[in-house]
């Protein structure tokens, strides 16, 4: 799951400013040019950035985390044990829950090898505040394409990326059972905690 998950990361790290005719931006063409230039930046790069981490690193950090709602999407992973938390706990949950997910798919976009994105037609009519990009992954292995959808909401101007759904798996979804485990085990503090702990091993890794 988590190397699928690299391939739809990789896809939206530097996103592009694309507009329609009217003004407002174009999601599929967003994910479309994004797609496109980091593709061919890691072909081109990827010598340099396996040498020095802190590339990859300082790429995601820059590029993805500005159009992510990771605030939302730490809401949702957590689900009805967010009203638990305090809001001092909600930041550092949403800081922690960001960090792993940069760290991790910043080390994965290092494996990235071939990888071709076909765009399936957009579902979407105009002025739609919620919208659906599906995509279409071809592995260099020769293995079945793999389904990733780009669930997206339209804000102050700018789309937001709120899950992404990997094989139809949704990303959120996927760390629901994990986060509800560790809070059922040691609290909203426990969970905090452990990826404290998950996030400071991937940065000695």
């Amino acid at each position: 799951m988590k190397i699928r998950e690299a391939v739809a990361m990789l896809v939206l790290c530097l996103w592009g400013v694309v507009s329609s005719a009217n003004g407002v931006p174009d999601p599929q063409e967003l994910v479309r040019s994004t797609a496109e230039y980091v593709l061919s930046e890691v072909r081109a790069h990827k010598a340099e950035l396996e040498r020095d981490n802190s590339g990859i690193y300082r790429l995601v950090e820059e590029r993805v985390i500005p159009h992510f709602d990771f605030r939302r999407m730490t809401r949702s992973a957590l689900g009805r044990y967010w009203r638990q938390a305090t809001e001092e706990q909600r930041n550092r949950l949403t800081r922690e829950f960001q960090e792993l997910l940069v760290r991790t798919y910043a080390i994965m976009l290092l494996s990235y090898s071939d990888e071709k994105v076909e765009y399936l037609p957009f579902r979407g009519r105009p002025g739609d505040k919620r919208v659906v990009v599906r995509t279409k992954v071809y592995t260099s292995d020769g293995a079945p394409p793999v389904p990733i959808d780009y669930r997206l909401y339209f804000k102050d101007g700018q789309w937001k990326v709120y899950d992404v759904v990997v094989d139809g798996v949704s990303l959120v979804s996927n760390y629901r059972g994990t986060f509800a485990s560790e809070v059922r085990k040691g609290g909203i503090e426990g969970l905090i905690v452990s990826l404290e702990k998950h996030n400071r091993e991937l940065g000695n890794g």
